[in-house]
């Protein structure tokens, strides 16, 4: 399987959510904790800057990585980001080169990208629950992050306020992959907007 391929497909999938947003949502409260839906847009659009200049680099400046710009067009900056990612990963041959992944760490380009995967599965559900929409990921999507997920360390130092994630949320074991995933990176696979 070629990881760029299914970060496409990831990409493409999180890119329809956002497609759906409209101006009024932009300040509803999504399941990320202290992010309005233009926050969470604004981080996602960053993240992928920060993905493909340290695809390029092999690192990029946190003002990378935290700098993205939605300007009156929030739908295009994210399809513009997602390009950009596209593009720096094209050269398949280089998969194997070391490149930073802001806090995280260095790893190959090729496991850096599963965690944007990762990424894109779940912030597509945290925008879709956040505006309304429905949301069925495809499974080889969500078991591709669900492995993810089950090796991130879930410690006091390693989750919570400024951290990548939350600390994982309880639920039952008999719940969907889906579900899962989302407990495991501290989100409530059951999360209502305090508007409705």
């Amino acid at each position: 399987m070629d990881i760029r391929d299914l970060d496409r497909r990831a990409g493409a999938l999180l890119g329809e959510v956002v497609m759906q947003v409209r101006p009024e949502h932009l300040w509803f409260p999504t399941p990320c904790p202290d992010w309005t839906v233009r926050g969470l847009l604004r981080h996602i659009v960053s993240e992928n800057e920060g993905f493909a200049a340290a695809a390029i680099d092999g690192t990029a400046p946190v003002q990378v990585w935290t700098g993205g710009r939605l300007g009156d067009n929030p739908a295009g900056a994210y399809r513009r980001s997602n390009v950009r990612v596209a593009e720096a990963f094209a050269d398949g041959g280089a998969l194997d080169r070391p490149m930073e992944v802001r806090e995280f760490g260095t790893f190959p380009r090729r496991v850096a990208l599963t965690f944007r995967q990762l990424d894109c599965v779940v912030h597509a559900w945290d925008v879709a629950r956040a505006i309304d929409v429905p949301y069925d990921p495809p499974s080889d999507m969500v078991e591709m992050a669900l492995g993810l997920a089950r090796r991130i360390p879930d410690t006091d130092s390693t989750r919570g306020p400024g951290a990548a994630f939350e600390r994982s949320v309880k639920i039952p074991g008999d719940a969907s992959d889906l579900a899962t995933l989302l407990a495991l990176l501290g989100r409530n696979p059951d999360w209502i907007s305090p508007l409705d």
